[in-house]
């Protein structure tokens, strides 16, 4: 199994069979405090089909999230913040569960990677450009201000 943005023991944990994927349940409530979320945004990303929670009490009202659903989110945030849309990060995550390791799944794994990385990139030179600018800007404003003092100074 590949590691990837999800890190070594991904798998293990989300094995069926596993001990966390078994026995770790969590509210909505204990996820939004852990990661300092709201409930809505936790709501957001089971519309998704980011998380699969199971339901009890009356009329099945209240979610029960599994470690299987904790670490999940743990991953999707950790794409977010890599710059991953929601859609790429669920299809990131799913690939790693599926029952199979084949090269189709590496390839648009590859390929998700190259076109992030490549937005990244563009996005560097622009910041490099704009700084460029920002430092030619600097250096005129010191001379103008060079030549104000010294005119001040004659006087």
């Amino acid at each position: 199994m590949h590691q990837g943005i999800l890190g070594a023991d991904y798998a293990a944990m989300c094995r069926p069979g596993s001990a966390y994927f078994m026995t770790a349940t969590f509210s909505i409530g204990d996820l939004a405090r852990e990661f300092d979320l709201t409930t809505r945004a936790i709501r957001f990303y089971e519309d998704l089909g980011l998380l699969q929670p199971g339901r009890s009490g009356p009329g099945g009202r209240n979610r029960v999230y599994s470690g299987r659903d904790r670490t999940r989110l743990k991953l999707t945030l950790r794409a977010k913040r890599l710059g991953f849309s929601l859609t790429e990060a669920k299809d990131i995550i799913d690939m790693y569960e599926s029952p199979r390791d084949t090269g189709a799944q590496l390839q648009k794994f590859l390929d998700v990677l190259a076109s992030h990385r490549k937005q990244i990139e563009e996005q560097m030179a622009d910041l490099q450009a704009n700084l460029d600018e920002l430092k030619v800007h600097q250096r005129e404003a010191r001379v103008l201000l060079s030549k104000q003092t010294a005119k001040i100074a004659k006087i």
